[in-house]
């Protein structure tokens, strides 16, 4: 019989990807999710009934240790960008992992692959970050040969990062961003994917591998590009960062008034704290070149995905080429 692998989180952003991949190298995957119901796009990703979502709490340690039940890896995908009910940063990022490893290394697995994020530190002054890293510890406290992934940010069909700005660019002529001379080195979560395969089938060493792209740009550069992608003129204004404290300060209380009503999908004081620190692999750091991984660029995926933010969507380019023809 073909070797198992659960996927917490595996109809997630990236998790998707992880999945698909492990489906096309024989293996059965398991889709451990809170809403198996919406997740069923996964199963197309194999044969008949290789690729399965089921139920499963991260919160819960019955839950999880059902969803492994068998297996003979697991990976972690799940993460918050922002705090929503019993979901903090503590309850998945840090607790979450951590039982995910204890009830894994109960189980005899010694496979595990956690996809954390660069800029974990347990002594940031931001949640996400403190969080990231208390969940490295809890895994490697478990399973000392576990693979840790530490993306920047990612990039994809699916992403919140171009999807949303470039969704704004339709909303006036300026695109109001913070930490504008901010570094990130994005990567693509198909190259995050081939990664984590890797550390599955273990033909990955053990330890933590920090993955970026091949290009380091600042945010307004990123702008800029997607800008250029989407054929489109927009002014991007650096919102200060005392103006951006306040902003957030706002709708963080909002979200507290209404006591979750209102999620704040816009800016929180925690994401502007990590806004304010570069987000690149560092120097010393095992990364794609220790994996053998040729990492994909900007310029050749965001073009096949954010054509449909052009003023003509699919038709931009034939309207273009149309001004040059002669009568």
């Amino acid at each position: 019989m073909s070797k198992l692998v659960t996927i917490y989180g595996g109809s997630g952003f990236v998790g998707r990807y992880i999945a698909r991949r492990m489906a096309k190298e024989g293996w059965r995957v398991r889709v451990a999710v809170r809403r198996p119901n919406e997740a069923i796009f996964v199963k197309p990703y194999g044969v008949v009934g290789q690729v399965e979502p089921i139920l499963c709490n991260i919160r819960d340690d019955a839950s999880v240790a059902a969803a492994m039940k068998g297996a003979d890896a697991v990976v972690n995908c799940v993460g918050v960008l922002s705090e929503s009910g019993k979901n903090t940063f503590d309850a998945v990022q840090a607790e979450g992992a951590g039982r995910i490893a204890r009830l894994a290394a109960a189980e005899g697995i010694t496979r595990m692959v956690h996809v954390s994020a660069i800029g974990a530190d347990a002594d940031s002054d931001s949640d996400y970050a403190r969080t990231k890293a208390a969940g490295e510890q809890a895994v490697l406290e478990q399973l000392p040969r576990a693979v840790i992934l530490r993306p920047s940010i990612v990039f994809g069909v699916e992403d919140q990062f171009f999807n949303r700005f470039a969704a704004m660019t339709r909303m006036g002529p300026f695109l109001p961003i913070t930490g504008a001379d901010t570094q990130f080195q994005p990567v693509y979560v198909d190259d995050v994917a081939q990664a984590a395969v890797l550390g599955v089938m273990g033909s990955a060493e053990p330890g933590i591998y920090e993955l970026g792209g091949p290009e380091i740009k600042t945010f307004r550069e990123l702008m800029a590009q997607m800008l250029e992608v989407i054929h489109r003129r927009r002014v991007i204004i650096g919102l200060p960062h005392v103006l951006a404290r306040i902003m957030a300060f706002v709708l963080d209380m909002l979200k507290a008034v209404t006591f979750g009503l209102f999620s704040n999908p816009i800016l929180t004081r925690d994401q502007l704290r990590n806004l304010q620190r570069d987000n690149v692999v560092s120097d010393t750091a095992k990364g794609f070149t220790d994996l053998g991984i040729k990492p994909a660029t900007l310029s050749s995926v965001l073009p096949d995905y954010l054509w449909k933010f052009r003023p003509s969507g699919q038709y931009d380019d034939i309207k273009d080429s149309a001004k040059n023809l002669r009568a």
